[in-house]
């Protein structure tokens, strides 16, 4: 798979968990945070494991006990990202969660260089800035309060970029892109599902009042956009796809305004300019240098 085809990939699964920001929307009227994380997770696993299964089969060589560990540090990312972002949205505004989320496309290339000395193409530092602004604008370029939610939120941040940098380094050598999503889907709906049976009513009636919502986000900006994630980041940089993957907040506002009635102000549309300007720079001027290279 090229780099190209890879960040396309990322950019599906962007677009994805920005339609999976509508079921999250509807959702949460009905459920409490964790077991909609639970249920969509669980949904998740059960979706891709056959083809988990299939992948296993294929494998010449068995997992090393090393990356099994991996694969569940990168379950337990993925839950405390989720479950600091869901619960956050209890005491801050969507509009500050946006752009506090949006953090990690920053915060991954300094994770990256402070703990693997892993630098990153010139490109990626302003592209990043760039999509970050964009993000800015696109939630309303307000002030931003940080209340208890807004602290939470940022610290989703920080576990949204360990698991990017995680996954980049896990998914590349060991050809089991399914297999580490199934098992980052099981660990997250396991303790989810735990700690919403000790905190959370819990009622037949309430999850079959959100169960179309949790089946989307269950199956595809769960078991599909994350598997999509993982396999396109065997091909990509994290930095890079880390700004592919921050496309969610374009496409959430594209489906906001199709399917919720909702309308992009000025600044907003300057803010999608923005991120597509950065997705643009991060997918051409490395190709542009590596073809300058080649013919020098």
């Amino acid at each position: 798979m090229t780099r190209f085809q890879a960040n396309l990939l990322l950019l599906l699964a962007g677009a994805m968990w920005g339609m999976g920001f509508v079921a999250q929307s509807t959702a949460m009227d009905a459920i409490g945070p964790f077991l909609f994380i639970g249920l969509r997770f669980g949904i998740a696993c059960l979706s891709m494991l056959p083809f988990a299964i299939w992948e296993t089969r294929r494998s010449t060589a068995a997992l090393p006990q090393r990356d099994r560990r991996n694969f569940v540090i990168i379950g337990l990312l993925l839950f405390a990202g989720m479950a600091s972002q869901q619960v956050g949205l209890l005491t801050t505004t969507v509009t500050n969660s946006g752009f506090l989320t949006g953090l990690y496309v920053v915060i991954v290339p300094f994770l990256a260089v402070l703990l693997f000395r892993q630098w990153p193409h010139g490109v990626v530092w302003p592209a990043a800035l760039c999509a970050l602004t964009g993000i800015w604008l696109l939630s309303g370029a307000g002030s931003v309060a940080l209340r208890p939610g807004d602290w939470l939120t940022i610290l989703c941040a920080l576990f949204w970029a360990l698991q990017v940098i995680m996954i980049g380094r896990s998914a590349s050598h060991t050809g089991r892109p399914v297999t580490l999503s199934v098992t980052q889907f099981g660990v997250t709906a396991i303790v989810a599902l735990a700690i919403a049976a000790m905190i959370e009513p819990i009622t037949p009636a309430a999850i079959g009042k959100a169960l179309p919502e949790i089946l989307y986000a269950g199956i595809f900006s769960g078991g599909i956009a994350f598997t999509l994630q993982v396999i396109g980041q065997r091909y990509t940089t994290a930095p890079q796809a880390a700004i592919f993957l921050s496309t969610e907040a374009v496409f959430a506002a594209a489906f906001g305004a199709i399917f919720l009635g909702e309308r992009l102000p000025p600044l907003g549309l300057a803010g999608c300019g923005l991120i597509f300007t950065a997705i643009l720079a991060v997918e051409i001027i490395p190709a542009m240098r590596t073809r300058s290279d080649r013919t020098a």
